[in-house]
């Protein structure tokens, strides 16, 4: 049975196809839905204890929940100049920085963290801000100004941008995963010298924050590679739920101690 095109033009005048559009958008959702229920988790403890580390997790998943629903968005309505910047400044500058400062407040001495996180959130300010402002100049840019991009693909970042969006979003993603993910195994590795259930459980949380981290920064990397939408919306729904369930994880070992 041959499904029904949703109504709207494509690039080359046809129908979006309405099987794209009902994988896309409820990964999307899923995955915007996810970051919130993380992120109201984590401020909770973080406004019980008044930890930095859980405002910086508590925020970076905001933005995961941001990005999220920029890519459902974009799957749903056709992709705009300001569903796409959105996507772009949330989904691929901002969100993990932001987590790496959770992993930040673990690893060094509050003053030192605190120098380091006054740092990374004016770059990030700056790094969103280029991305908001900067021309749209690809081969897609005029497709994406007329709001004729269809929504069954994600565009390149330089089918759109020039250099600096595409630099600082590489930039960001890449040096953001390597503090979350060298701080989670130093953590397994501290943790599987302590011994014991807590500590296994601890390691096994931290585990799972690695293999989410990994998979966002392949997904991140994947629209400047590929444009497999379908791809990135799952690789995002993945790698925030392992992390997710990593969290709870972690801090149900830090419990039972």
């Amino acid at each position: 049975m041959t499904p029904c095109g949703l109504t709207g033009p494509g690039l080359d005048g046809g129908p979006i196809p309405l099987t794209v559009m009902s994988t896309q958008s409820p990964v999307a959702a899923s995955a915007m839905l996810i970051s919130l229920a993380l992120a109201a988790t984590i401020l909770e403890r973080w406004i019980d204890r008044r930890r930095p580390q859980d405002l910086a997790w508590a925020a970076s998943f905001g933005l995961f929940a941001a990005g999220s629903g920029a890519l459902w968005w974009g799957a749903s309505t056709g992709w705009s100049p300001g569903s796409f910047r959105a996507f772009y400044a949330f989904g691929a500058v901002l969100n993990v920085p932001i987590l790496a400062l959770g992993t930040i407040y673990l690893l060094f001495d509050r003053r030192v963290a605190d120098r380091i996180t006054v740092v990374t959130v004016l770059a990030c300010t700056f790094a969103a801000g280029v991305v908001m402002a900067a021309p749209l100049t690809g081969p897609l840019a005029d497709h994406l100004a007329s709001g004729s991009l269809t929504a069954d693909e994600l565009p390149q970042g330089s089918a759109v941008f020039g250099a600096g969006p595409r630099v600082a979003a590489a930039v960001a993603s890449s040096v953001g995963a390597l503090v979350v993910i060298v701080g989670s195994i130093w953590s397994m590795i501290r943790l599987g010298r302590i011994g014991g259930p807590a500590a296994r459980r601890g390691a096994t949380g931290n585990g799972l924050i690695v293999a989410g981290a990994l998979v966002l920064s392949w997904g991140g990397l994947l629209n400047s590679i590929l444009d497999e939408m379908t791809g990135f919306a799952v690789s995002l729904l993945v790698g925030i739920a392992l992390i997710f369930a990593g969290s709870l994880t972690a801090t149900g070992a830090r419990q039972a101690k």
